[in-house]
Formats: C-alpha cells, structure tokens, sequence
C-alpha cells in the first residue's frame, strides 16, 4: 500500500491559505472548472487557488506516475476516479510535495505558476463528476425516530426493518446541480389536510435536508458484491449534500413506493470532492448498533467521521441565521455498510455514482437537519436573527450549508453548498 504522505499536519505550503481556510495543503480535494482560458480542466485548490491539474500534466510534472495523457482534460473526475485509490493517492502525494514551502521545483518558475495557478474566485466552478446513478439513503436514527414520532405512533417510531438494514431509495441523479445554482419551488400534487381530494400547484412546504454525499471509484462487476471490510477502496470521496424536498407532495405520493416527485426536482452539492485519504485523520467511532447486525454489515474500528456540520438561513436582502448545527458522527449507519448493503444482491457500480446520507439530525433540537424537524411539521416556527419566522423554506431564501473537520492542528473542509429557492415557474 502506498504511503499516505500528503496527510502530514507539519506541511506548509509556499501557496497563501487564509487563517481556518476550508482548504490547507492537507486537504487537496478534486473539482472541474473553467480558469481564463476558457478551458474546462480538472483541478485541486490550495487556500483561495485553483490549480490545473492538466496544465501540471503537461508541463511534466506528474513523471513517473501512469496517466492517460487527457485524463485531466475531461470535463468531469469519472475517468480519473475510474483510475483507482493508488492513483488518487499518488497525485495527492505528488501535490503535496510539489506545493510545499521547502520545494523550489515550481516555487520558483512564474512562468509555469501562470499556467497552473488562478484566483479561486475567477474561475467557474462545474459538476466534478458525471454522477450516472444517485442513491439516497435514510442513516441517522435521530431523524428517522423524529419522522415516525410526527407521523406514526411516537412508541414505535422506527420501522422494524430501520435498524437490521441501511434503508435506501434510487434517486435522480439529472436534476443534481453544483452550489450557486438556484432551484425553483416545484408544482404537484397535494392532499391538504381534512381535504377530501388532491389540489395541483406548487409546493407550500419547501425543506432541505442536511446530508453528506460520498462518491464511489469503479466497481465490481455485475453479480459480485463488495464486502464492507473493502468498501475504502471503491470510496473516492465525499462532498456535502442538500437534498431538497417538498414535504407536502411527498406525503401524498410516498405510499407504497416511497419518494418520487417531493425528491427529483433538485438536489444540491458542494463542488470539490474531499478524499477519504484527506479525512482519514478524523475518523471516530460510531454508535452502538443494537441489535448486533447481520454478518455482511459488520465493521471494525473507526468507521464514522467528526465531520461539523451547519445550515444558514438567508431570507432575501437580508443577513443569514444559523438554524442548525450538527455532526455526521451521528450515523447510526456508516458509508461502508452502506456501500456493502447496497452491492449485497450483485448490484454494480460505477465511477463517479453518489451515495447520500440521508438528512443529518443529531440528539438536540438545534442540530436537527431539517425544516421539518426544526419547526416540527410546521407547529413551532423558528425565529431568525433578522426577526423573521419560518417553518418551511420561502421563495427568495437562500440555504447555504457548510462541513469541516477540526482536531485543533488541522482544519479540512469542503466549503459551502448555496442555493436560493426561486418561485414556481408559471407555464
């Protein structure tokens, strides 16, 4: 196994990176943009600098390392995930020794810094991945316990099967877009309450869900599983995830066959993939699972991430409120069992698929990770700082979602998902 050397909390960087920046030569996570030159490359940040991973290509500084000559040309990370965790890891390697304070190789030659180094704010940001298959699952039993207390028997308010397997659903993976890009309310069909018939028209309870998304490498092949003790080798990443949801429309249509149009109309994610290598570091335990479960879904060691978490709230022309904060150590199910479960019956994967946590609640009301439990289905508004209140999401907010990792010496994080909901389109 190679050396995971580009974790090293003594490296510096002879690139600036802003006191508690998100991105420290520690971190070196993978996105796509569009720098100057009007070329789509694929690229790493250090501080508030992208950096051209093709462009470093070319100039030869990724030598010894076997590459495809274009693999940093494409216009999405599924090739280069496809490649595999050694070569993940070498890059990052190779990146952190380029970019340190004590190597001369590229400190020292502006004209190559020119063509690999831009301002993080003068280029565009695009979807990292070309995400074929979407998956969300529904992991965090604080949230779940609070979604069947509000409506089912607040005694049994998880499902029987909630705790023997990691529930999950089949998304849309279309409609998932990167920060900065804004949604509008959707239209469908709603039963109000009391009403004897459905009515037909936007959504009047707009929520988002608090959520991390991991992105799987290249699977196996169809009919063969990959065993939780494997699963960190088919996981190249993870970004944080906003699964919107109309609450209103998925009440009406979850029965029998669960989400569908409440779900496919928008989901939003941060647009660098942070590796599993760059927060091995934060790696922590995670809850007792009882009753123990079944053989495939066993795991040993630290399998769950100290990853903070936060939501901001932004009504229009106005400063934003934190509303939530909470933790993704809180998984009942970690990204292993998941991943297992899912490949248990031989389904296939594929490089550049994403898994969603399902929405993130921890143990206490402020670290709810939704509307829906923040303002519980509606019956207690909560008050922003601006004075406003608020049950559900309204047209002209702006949700911004934020993750980080800390352990006092090392700050590693993925930066912010932002997106204003826009009113329903009228046609």
């Amino acid at each position: 196994m190679i050396e995971n050397q580009a974790n090293d909390p003594s490296r510096t960087s002879w690139i600036p990176v802003p006191e508690n920046s998100d991105f420290p030569i520690q971190n070196l996570p993978f996105g796509v943009f569009i720098p100057e030159d009007d070329i789509i490359t694929t690229g790493t940040r250090i501080g508030d600098t992208a950096i051209d991973l093709s462009a470093l290509q070319q100039l030869g500084y990724f030598k010894g390392i076997d590459l495809p000559d274009d693999v940093f040309l494409q216009d999405t990370l599924n090739d280069f995930i496809a490649l595999g965790r050694p070569t993940w890891r070498r890059i990052r390697n190779r990146l952190a020794e380029l970019f340190d304070e004590n190597n001369m190789t590229l400190k020292a030659n502006v004209a190559h810094q020119n063509q690999v180094l831009f301002p993080v704010d003068h280029v565009q940001m695009l979807m990292p991945v070309f995400v074929q298959d979407y998956t969300d699952f529904y992991s965090s039993i604080e949230h779940a316990t609070n979604v069947g207390m509000m409506f089912r028997d607040p005694e049994n308010a998880l499902l029987p099967n909630w705790k023997h397997i990691p529930v999950g659903y089949h998304g849309r993976s279309s409609s998932i877009v990167i920060s900065g890009v804004d949604l509008h309310r959707p239209k469908g069909q709603r039963m109000a309450p009391g009403a004897d018939a459905p009515t037909f028209g936007p959504s009047v309870r707009m929520d988002f869900e608090l959520e991390m998304a991991f992105v799987t490498g290249e699977g196996k092949p169809l009919g063969h599983r990959i065993k939780a003790e494997e699963a960190d080798e088919y996981i190249f990443g993870m970004v944080v995830f906003n699964d919107w949801s109309a609450r209103d429309i998925q009440k009406w249509e979850y029965v029998p066959l669960g989400p569908f149009l409440g779900k496919n109309f928008g989901s939003s994610m941060s647009p660098w993939v942070v590796t599993m290598d760059a927060l091995a570091p934060f790696k922590v335990e995670g809850p007792q699972q009882d009753p123990p479960v079944l053989p495939y879904l066993e795991t040993t060691g630290k399998n769950n991430y100290d990853i903070h978490l936060e939501v901001g709230l932004t009504p229009e022309g106005k400063t934003e409120s934190v509303i939530s904060r909470s933790n993704y150590k809180y998984m009942y199910w970690n990204q292993r069992q998941q991943l297992a479960h899912h490949t248990v019956n031989g389904c296939n994967i594929n490089a550049g698929d994403m898994m969603a946590s399902g929405t993130i609640s921890g143990p206490t009301k402020d670290s709810y990770g939704s509307m829906l439990e923040l303002s519980w289905a509606g019956k207690e508004p909560i008050t922003l700082g601006t004075g406003d209140t608020r049950t559900f999401i309204e047209d002209g907010d702006t949700v911004t979602m934020r993750g980080w990792c800390t352990n006092g010496t090392t700050r590693i994080g993925f930066g912010e998902v932002r997106t204003r909901l826009l009113p329903a389109i009228e046609d």
